[in-house]
């Protein structure tokens, strides 16, 4: 049974949540948990989020211990761009742009291995 979580419209450039995103892929959420809270890292507070939320999720499904899950799939998508003028000289004008992020998180429960 699976536990997911998203987390749309974060205020963060997908590369830089992807920073983190990609540390912890394919460990345990207890794991991860702790890497997370001690990372330098500003991406990291939002995964940290996302990640208790998943764990959250799966002991509401009652599915498994959360922090004996695995993280199966975790990964960032491109959100809408915020789009800001600055001002600059001779009336002309630049294009900030600021990104936001699509994150999600997935658990799933340790499958036993049998050595046939």
């Amino acid at each position: 049974m699976e536990a997911r979580a998203i987390l749309r419209h974060a205020r963060i450039t997908p590369m830089k949540a992807r920073r983190v995103v990609n540390l912890i892929r394919g460990k345990k959420a207890g794991e991860a948990m702790t890497e997370l809270r001690f990372m330098p890292y500003r991406g990291a507070k939002f995964v940290e989020k996302l990640l208790r939320s998943a764990m959250a999720n799966a002991e509401q499904k009652e599915v498994a211990v959360p922090e004996e899950m695995r993280i199966v799939r975790a990964y960032v998508d491109e959100g809408p761009v915020m789009k800001r003028l600055r001002p600059r000289a001779m009336g002309r004008a630049n294009v900030i742009k600021k990104k936001t992020s699509h994150i999600t998180i997935v658990l799933a429960e340790e499958e036993e291995e049998s050595n046939d």
